[in-house]
């Protein structure tokens, strides 16, 4: 090994995640070699190069354990409809209308990132509004938690819907009079438009290239927030391919893990491939399956009814049928890959710890096949305890309590939206957690996460749940070491240790002992994959 190779970190505070705090960090390679004083490793590694951070705060990288960016390198070419650009219909409309003007007649005009309650007059986004956009091309509004969309006429003619139409399993198509409104929830829209399993989407996907452009750009935001680790938590074919191209093209400067989508499993079974499959930049980290709607959209499986999407009464939607939930949980488990299951309401979690409990009872778990619910929204002490018997993984949304505090009070009321991403409770009862944002559900940044599941303060000034507030530096374990056993990569990441990978956030305020109601506010200095550095401050804007 060529000493050139050796680097040597200094920094005001290294905070390893391990109880120590060495003033450097010596790396090899992309792996830490050793850590202790400057002098010492100086004296080990003489011919070292110095990487002084100056008064900046050396950590272990931020891990996302559940964000979209493959969704996002499509979406960054589609209409951003995000508030306040576009905080009005009219503004909405308009937006659209202009990208209709320059699209060749009969093509796509697709926006996504619309939250009708953060738009005046959000409601009032529906076909008619649409149809006003253009008559001339079919078009698309996506919801931010891409659990619902918008279509005109044109475009639910082209998914086949019309007002005979049933809902489809899994989905709704929404009437109003028996007239369809245009907006649809879960499956009548994620199959109908974007395609599953053998269904082609009819949006079509932007070129290659474009896509590989997008998802740089996207890594280089995740970057400038710190992250250097991020699981996609929806993979299709098309996206793993996306990943192939963007490692070829040098795009990737973050660490990805793929959660291939259920109905992909079988394929990759026959090619002998499993959890764990790919090399520490690009890895199947397992499979995803959803079984309810969105916590924040007023969907998701809950005993008890609340408030739902459309101002009614509903216990929400439940996506797989229970013969479909219980089936690819054994198949998968069976298989020996580790499982990540979109369950939301308590009911949606009670369904798969159940099919999770029957799979380990016809075949106990493999070494390391550690399984994943995802959100993991309500709980009781009763489904606590089965998580925590059963060694599951919670991933609760990090930053949900501060950016969708609103919506969480609006449907399921203070005290329901209280024991919402219950960190406390899963920590209390040892239970393993990851830190997620679900971007672009949520904001992307874990510093703006650690400050939500800190305060637990709604951006309101209402504070929901006090009790499952984290210390700072539980938060901050949440988004290193809990992550990256949720991905299976305890022993490369989320600590500061020799013969882990070195990937660094470097922030120029210490963490832990700023006020908690400031760390949104802390800045990234710079960001650092495999002892290269991916981002820093000086950086040109993302």
């Amino acid at each position: 090994m060529s000493a050139s190779r050796v680097k040597i970190f200094s920094a005001r505070r290294v905070i390893t995640m391990n109880g120590d705090e060495p003033a450097a960090v010596a790396t090899l390679g992309e792996r830490v070699a050793a850590v202790g004083t400057r002098r010492d490793l100086r004296d080990r590694f003489p011919d070292a190069a110095d990487v002084d951070l100056g008064s900046g705060v050396l950590l272990p990288g931020f891990d996302d354990a559940h964000a979209h960016p493959s969704v996002l390198a499509d979406g960054g070419l589609y209409v951003d409809l995000a508030p306040p650009a576009t905080g009005s219909a009219e503004e909405v409309r308009r937006a659209l209308a202009e990208r209709a003007a320059r699209t060749p007649e009969g093509e796509w005009v697709v926006g996504h990132n619309f939250d009708v309650s953060r738009t005046a007059d959000g409601p009032s986004v529906d076909r008619a509004l649409l149809d006003r956009v253009s008559a001339r091309h079919p078009v698309l509004i996506i919801h931010y938690s891409y659990h619902g969309a918008v279509a005109n006429s044109r475009a639910l003619a082209a998914a086949g819907y019309d007002e005979t139409t049933p809902d489809p399993a899994g989905g709704e198509l929404v009437r109003d009079g028996g007239r369809l409104t245009g907006v649809l929830y879960e499956r009548a829209w994620m199959e109908g438009y974007l395609g599953h399993g053998s269904r082609p989407p009819l949006v079509p996907r932007p070129t290659m290239d474009a896509r590989v452009e997008s998802l740089r750009r996207m890594l280089a935001r995740m970057n400038a927030a710190g992250i250097t680790s991020v699981t996609d938590a929806m993979v299709h074919p098309a996206d793993w391919a996306l990943y192939q191209a963007a490692r070829d093209a040098g795009a990737l400067t973050a660490r990805v893990g793929m959660l291939l989508w259920y109905e992909f499993f079988e394929p990759a079974r026959a090619l002998g491939m499993r959890t764990g499959f790919g090399d520490s930049m690009l890895r199947f980290t397992g499979v995803k399956m959803m079984t309810d709607g969105a916590v924040s959209g007023g969907t998701c499986l809950c005993r008890a009814p609340y408030l739902g999407a459309l101002g009614e009464r509903t216990a929400g939607i439940q996506v797989m049928p229970d013969e479909e939930i219980a089936e690819v949980v054994h198949r998968v488990h069976a298989a020996g890959s580790r499982l990540a299951v979109h369950a939301n309401g308590d009911l949606a979690i009670s369904k798969v710890l159940d099919a999770i409990e029957a799979a380990s009872a016809a075949a106990p778990p493999g070494p390391g096949q550690t399984h994943r619910i995802e959100h993991c929204s309500v709980v009781d002490p009763g489904l606590v305890e089965r998580i925590r018997r059963l060694g599951v993984i919670p991933v609760p949304f990090g930053a949900f309590i501060s950016y969708h505090g609103h919506n969480l009070v609006r449907h399921y009321g203070t005290e329901r939206a209280a024991r919402i991403s219950p960190h406390r409770t899963f920590r209390d009862a040892g239970i393993t957690v990851a830190g997620s944002s679900d971007y672009p559900c949520g904001p992307l940044e874990p510093l703006f996460a650690l400050r939500s599941m800190t305060t637990r303060r709604a951006q309101d000034g209402t504070v929901l749940g006090p009790d499952q507030r984290l210390t700072p530096y539980e938060a901050l374990e949440v988004y290193t070491a809990g992550s990256a056993a949720a991905s299976g990569a305890e022993a490369d990441k989320g600590r500061v240790a020799v013969g882990r990978l070195a990937d660094f956030t470097v922030l120029g305020e210490d963490p832990l002992s700023v006020e908690p109601e400031a760390l949104a506010d802390v800045p990234v200095l710079s960001t650092w994959v495999g002892a290269e550095r991916v981002w820093h401050a000086d950086s040109e804007s993302i």
